[in-house]
């Protein structure tokens, strides 16, 4: 057993903010009452979590874990070791490994190793497509059936709308959510940043925004047309952000999530720097300010990290060359309290919310603290200052830009199905 006492419960789905206690036995929460009203034997093990805040377990739509096939940048070892140290208590992997997850084989291998090396849970995604090249519709059901909670061809877009329509009505009668990578591959072609002033100083070649809204305005489309959950991932665009805002009036099942680098970077940040890039490309200050305003109103329904781990080796060459992508999962937190608490931009109890009910329901499930639910928490600082050393990550790569940033808060332990996995 174990007891988490003196703590601050903030529980978006049961929407409480008290002092409370919460007794763990074994993987499930067994009782939450009142500071010193739990009767917990006397051998338990106690937690003081005085002057912390405890929230549901954090959940992260959008990873990269890299196993199997590059295991060079990463591992679902050193991935999950990652998100612990972030607070975040699961993870969704996405497809494009080598090989990619497009059959049941495959994600039972995920899961497998996830089993046995994995820190917190890992919640395998699987390709729309078979190898994710857009050509044909992938073992959906049969990867459902092994484990998956979404299907994706991450990295690109699915390739056609006919294709896209296919997987959507397929993921609707298997009750899937279809989470998209929104890019119009003509428009963003040989693009390497954010088309912009920025762009044209550097003389890097500049994808424009609507690169990305052309993709998102396709598929509310077919959202509509089919009736099936999709979730747009990593949305960077003020106009995405108003295609999404239209479906939700419109009562569609559409959803979607902002990662911390897209509000909280913009395209003048950009550097001849590899670890600023990423794709979709860092958006201009107009589409951060309205990100920002989607974080507050309801319309951005997660906060994910994308992260996306590369060796040294691939990210220390010239931009142009360098791949897509940088790490998440250790600044995530930090981030999102600077940015949307400490501005006074959202309140704690929504950031709470972005991070744990948000992606649940995106993925059709719970996430309370209450008896019989799972024992995964997430326990944090909203005040106490620290830098974060890239060099000290439990990553097997360095890819941050945020290296050396000082920070006030973030996660202090992370609790998974009642053991704790992470405590600094």
């Amino acid at each position: 057993m174990l007891l988490i006492k003196n703590g601050l419960v903030v529980d978006p789905a049961t929407k409480r903010e008290a002092a409370l206690d919460i007794l763990l036995d074994g993987e499930k929460i067994k009782e939450v009452a009142p500071m010193g009203k739990i009767a917990a034997p006397a051998d338990v093990e106690v937690f003081d979590a005085t002057g912390l805040i405890v929230a549901p377990g954090f959940i992260d739509l959008h990873a990269h874990l890299r196993e199997p096939g590059h295991e060079s940048s990463e591992t679902i070892e050193t991935g999950t070791k990652a998100a612990a140290r972030g607070g975040f208590t699961a993870v969704c992997c996405m497809p494009n490994t080598k090989p990619v997850n497009d059959n049941a084989s495959v994600t039972r291998f995920i899961l497998d190793r996830a089993k046995a090396a994995a820190s917190v849970r890992v919640w395998p995604i699987g390709a729309a497509s078979v190898e994710s090249k857009g050509e044909a519709i992938g073992e959906i059901a049969g990867m459902k059936d092994a484990g998956i909670v979404a299907v994706s061809d991450d990295g690109k877009p699915i390739a056609t709308a006919k294709l896209a329509r296919q997987v959507m009505d397929y993921c609707r009668s298997l009750d899937l959510p279809v989470i998209e990578h929104s890019e119009d591959v003509s428009l963003a072609a040989g693009a390497v940043m954010h088309e912009g002033v920025t762009s044209t100083r550097l003389g890097l070649r500049g994808m424009p925004a609507a690169a990305e809204s052309v993709c998102v305005a396709r598929d509310v489309q077919l959202a509509e047309l089919t009736g099936a959950r999709l979730h747009v991932a990593h949305l960077s665009a003020e106009a995405s952000l108003e295609q999404v805002r239209w479906a939700k009036s419109r009562g569609l099942r559409v959803t979607c999530e902002v990662t911390p680098h897209h509000f909280t970077l913009i395209d003048e940040d950009v550097q001849y720097d590899s670890r600023f890039k990423m794709n979709p490309p860092l958006a201009a200050r107009e589409d951060r300010e309205a990100l920002l305003a989607g974080l507050a109103d309801g319309t951005v329904d997660a906060i994910a990290t994308d992260h996306a781990p590369h060796e040294p080796a691939l990210k220390d060459v010239e931009f142009d060359r360098a791949p897509f992508g940088i790490l998440g999962f250790e600044t995530a937190l930090a981030l999102a309290l600077e940015q949307l608490v400490h501005s006074g931009r959202i309140s704690l109890m929504r950031m709470v919310e972005l991070f744990t009910t948000g992606p649940a329901r995106v993925l059709g499930m719970e996430r309370k603290i209450a008896a019989g639910h799972p024992g995964d928490l997430t326990i944090f600082t909203a005040d106490q200052p620290w830098t974060y050393s890239v060099k000290k990550s439990a990553s097997k790569s360095r890819n941050s830009p945020f290296d050396g940033r000082a920070f006030k808060g973030g996660a202090m332990a992370t609790i998974v199905a009642g053991r704790i996995v992470y405590r600094v």
